[in-house]
This record gives C-alpha cells, sequence and structure tokens, in this order.
C-alpha cells in the first residue's frame, strides 16, 4: 500500500463509497484514492441500521432537490452503476405525515408549497380525505396530513453500497482498516493523516465521512462541528391480518413512524427522547419504549396494530447536526483540502448520491457543476447561522 494519496476518505459506508465511486466517474479526477475505516463489517454504522427509505417531504428546497435526484438515481440505476449491475428495488408507498395542531398543520402546507414549487408529487389532506384513501386508520385529532403520491419509500440502499465498493475497489480504490488517530496540516492546508496504529499518510485533500464520529474527526483538525450521536430503535413486527389497502410510511403527531415491509410485515421507530450526546458505543435498547411508547401509538392510530407481534428489533444512531438538522457538506475555508460530508440527522442514505456526486465535482474542479450544495455549507456553521430543516423524522 502506498503511503500517500490524493483524496483520504474518512468512513467508507455510504457516504464515503458515494464520494469515492463519483469521484472515479468525474473526467476531470484520475488521482489515488484511499478510504479508511475503523470497522469494515460496518457492525455500528448508521448506514447499517438504517430504514434505507426516500421521500421529497422536505421544508428546504435544497433538500427537495437531493432527494430527487436520488430518486432519479435509483429509478436509473443501471444507467449509472452500468448494464451488469443488479436491479435495484423501489417501492413506492409514499410518506404520510400528520398533523394533530394547527401550528404542524401550517408547517406542512408551508413545506408543501416548497416541494410543490419544485416539482415534487405530494398533496395535503384533510382528515375526512385520510380515511377515504386509508380506511383502517383512526383520524381523531388529526387536522391535516400530507402525503407523497410518487417518488417516495423504500429502496435498496445496501444493494447500491455493494455496487459502489465492488466497482471502486475493481478501478484501484484502496481500503485501510484503522481509526484515524491525526489529522496533519501543512501552512494552512489539511495534508494527511496519522492511524492509531502510527501510521503517517499523506494527502492531497481530506474527505471526513465519520457519520455519528464526524465531531472527533473535525476536532483532529482543529474544527468544532455541532454533529453528535442520537439513539434510534426500530422494531420489525408481523400483523394476524393485512391491511386492506398499503400503508404508506406513515409519521404520527408523536413522531413514531412505521412503514410496511410486506403485506403482513411491517417497521416502526422512534428516536431516543434523551435527544442527541449519546456514547459512540451506547447502543443498548429502552426496554419499555415499546411497551410505553411506540405500540400504544400504533394501535392508536391504526387499530389493527392492536394485535401484531415483534420478530426483530434494534438500535441504531442519526448523525445529529444539533444547530439545523441539515447536512454539513463541502470545503472549510480556513483549512483548505479538508471537506466535510456530515450530520445527515437521519436522511443520509437517501442523500447519498448527490452528496457523492458533488464532493466529487468539488474536489475534481473546485465547484459544484450540477447542483449547487452550497447551503448546505460550512459558513453557516462558523456562522452559527442555521438553515432549519422542519421535516425531520
Amino acid at each position: 500500500m502506498s503511503q500517500s494519496y490524493d483524496v483520504v476518505i474518512i468512513g467508507g459506508a455510504m457516504m464515503g463509497s458515494s464520494v469515492a465511486w463519483w469521484l472515479l466517474r468525474h473526467p476531470g479526477f484520475d488521482g489515488s484514492i484511499l478510504i479508511v475505516e475503523r470497522d469494515p463489517t460496518f457492525e455500528f454504522a448508521s448506514t447499517t441500521h438504517t430504514n434505507s427509505c426516500i421521500r421529497q417531504q422536505f421544508g428546504t428546497p435544497i433538500n427537495v432537490q437531493v432527494s430527487q435526484f436520488g430518486v432519479e438515481f435509483v429509478r436509473n440505476a443501471r444507467d449509472y452503476l452500468g448494464a451488469d449491475a443488479p436491479e435495484i428495488a423501489f417501492r413506492e408507498f409514499g410518506y404520510l405525515y400528520l398533523a394533530a395542531d394547527e401550528a404542524f398543520a401550517a408547517q406542512l402546507t408551508r413545506n408543501h408549497a416548497v416541494q410543490t414549487a419544485l416539482g415534487a408529487d405530494t398533496v395535503l389532506l384533510e382528515p375526512d380525505e385520510i380515511k377515504d384513501r386509508f380506511p383502517f386508520m383512526s383520524t381523531d385529532g388529526l387536522v391535516l396530513g400530507s402525503l407523497g403520491a410518487s417518488g417516495e419509500g423504500y429502496f435498496d440502499g445496501h444493494g447500491i453500497l455493494a455496487v459502489w465498493r465492488e466497482q471502486a475497489k475493481a478501478a484501484g480504490v484502496e481500503r485501510r482498516t484503522g481509526e484515524v488517530a491525526g489529522i496533519s496540516r501543512t501552512g494552512g492546508r489539511a495534508s494527511g493523516v496519522t492511524l492509531a496504529d502510527g501510521t503517517r499518510i499523506e494527502a492531497g485533500a481530506i474527505v471526513n465521512c465519520a457519520g455519528p464520529r464526524a465531531a472527533q474527526v473535525a476536532r483532529m483538525a482543529g474544527l468544532e462541528i455541532p454533529v453528535a450521536p442520537r439513539r434510534a430503535y426500530s422494531f420489525v413486527f408481523d400483523t394476524a391480518e393485512p391491511l386492506p389497502v398499503d400503508l404508506p410510511l406513515t409519521i404520527t403527531p408523536s413522531g413514531v413512524h412505521v412503514r410496511p415491509d410486506s403485506r403482513t410485515r411491517y417497521l416502526a421507530g422512534c428516536m431516543d427522547e434523551a435527544g442527541p450526546g449519546a456514547a459512540y458505543d451506547d447502543f443498548a435498547m429502552d426496554p419499555d419504549i415499546w411497551m410505553d411508547h411506540v405500540w400504544p401509538t400504533l394501535a392508536e392510530r391504526i387499530p389493527p396494530f392492536e394485535r401484531i407481534k415483534i420478530s426483530s428489533e434494534w438500535v441504531g444512531h442519526y448523525a445529529i447536526n444539533t444547530l439545523d438538522h441539515n447536512a454539513i457538506v463541502g470545503p472549510v475555508p480556513e483549512l483548505a483540502g479538508f471537506y466535510l460530508c456530515n450530520g445527515f440527522s437521519g436522511h443520509g442514505l437517501q442523500q447519498s448520491p448527490a452528496m457523492g456526486r458533488g464532493l466529487a465535482e468539488l474536489i475534481a474542479t473546485g465547484a459544484y457543476q450540477t447542483l449547487d450544495l452550497s447551503p448546505l455549507g460550512y459558513d453557516r456553521i462558523a456562522a452559527r447561522a442555521p438553515l432549519l430543516e422542519p421535516a425531520v423524522i
């Protein structure tokens, strides 16, 4: 293995693999790439624990546009990945946001205006319209709903990751197992990394794709970014009988969400009420969260879910941007050669195609060429000027 690379990517799961794959495709880049991964099994990576869904129902224009490219990528995966790549599953069942008060209904209405102005296929539903479409659902206490009629649902993100990794390896991208312990600077430029075993690696550019550990890596470069892990609970359960019509991914007013996995199997989840700040190795399940919160919420909103049986459960980490729940992507002006790809706050997998493409453009040419991701740049972090994303699950 070389000890010098044009690009060193810290973190090799969905984001790191996307950056590497898009760099290989860019005609302006012909350099060497190393991905440093602390755990190549991805046992505790956010990518591994994701629900692998995609939506266009965001409240900031850049997030809608990022997701729209994600949908384009998934729908036309073989055009990007090659004719020999496997089919990438995409099941469009939509997202359904439910509002139980006028304040959130107003927010859904504002979000809807942003989405439809950019061509998203979302519709607002009154409670009786929700009942007409989904007769099994209780609309008690609801004020409004917002439904994605197309371009939202489940996609095989892990299948895309496997192809990105395989094609990158075939093209010469190297991977090294290790933990980055330091980032060196030469003048005002990031110039290399030091691994925990003492190995020093020179780099022309460094990309922080460290997921929930992003702030830890940023500190090695002398930066503070507001990214912290937050536990997310997931439960797979089976129903005694199938629902009469397909269930969209439904977000209840309390934040509990549920989506279909098959005709009688569903996946539900919620966030840890303690908020961001979990220890990096804290993947403990709250023993009471299902019985005290998740199941009662589901059964109240969807009465057929009173008769269900859990088949599996797990805990993952969201990399939460505590400033505004939006990604932090792009260069750091005061440290040339250091790039951020962090803080996706639970919607990273669906944003990975656009983020990898954008960072590849920046590294290869110095500018965004397709979609301008600068609204998600580091400048707003340094200025403490949030770009708030109101549609967070």
